[in-house]
């Protein structure tokens, strides 16, 4: 079930299995979304046997929270996802939420949803490694990385978070338009 806002459709229905909600305005990722938080974090289609989670932050601008499905690659018991933006030439609007709002993350992957820290991969030999081992994994990431030109593409992982106390638990609160 959606409801329409003026940001776009509020995710409800199966987000409600996570306790979120999250504002995407793309219907493609709309229905990735629900497929993903209905199936305990399976989809099928193009994203079929492909490692992917639901990243949600809280917006730059309106301070509503956004979830964005993004494919990963594993990287211990941590999550490594690029900032293409399918190669095009600004950063996707998740990557800004990340840097403005750091402290309010949450990340759902499989049936597990959690609060979550991210760190951008800065160290140019990890940086490439990580790049090396994605596009071996998923080769079509090597003509995004292509598109995007100029713009260094951020690599970001992202872990569960190390807070303690009664932030470790709190959830990004869902809001309506």
């Amino acid at each position: 079930m959606m409801e329409a806002s003026k940001a776009g459709a509020v995710v409800t229905g199966a987000a409600g299995k996570a306790g979120l909600a999250g504002v995407n305005a793309n219907p493609f990722n709309l229905r990735v979304i629900e497929e993903f938080r209905a199936n305990g974090g399976w989809v099928g289609g193009e994203f079929a046997g492909k490692p992917l989670l639901l990243l949600t932050t809280r917006g730059a601008r309106t301070g509503r929270t956004r979830t964005t499905p993004l494919v990963y690659l594993p990287t211990g018991d941590r999550w490594t996802v690029f900032a293409l933006n399918g190669g095009a030439p600004a950063h996707p609007a998740w990557y800004h939420n990340l840097r403005a709002h750091p402290g309010e993350l949450t990340v759902e992957v499989g049936g597990d949803t959690f609060r979550a820290e991210a760190e951008e991969v800065t160290e140019e030999a990890e940086y490439q490694e990580a790049w090396r081992r994605q596009i071996a994994a998923e080769p079509k990431f090597a003509r995004f990385r292509e598109r995007a030109g100029e713009r260094v593409v951020p690599v970001v992982r992202l872990g569960r978070s190390r807070c303690v106390g009664p932030e470790a638990a709190r959830e990004v609160p869902p809001t309506r338009g």
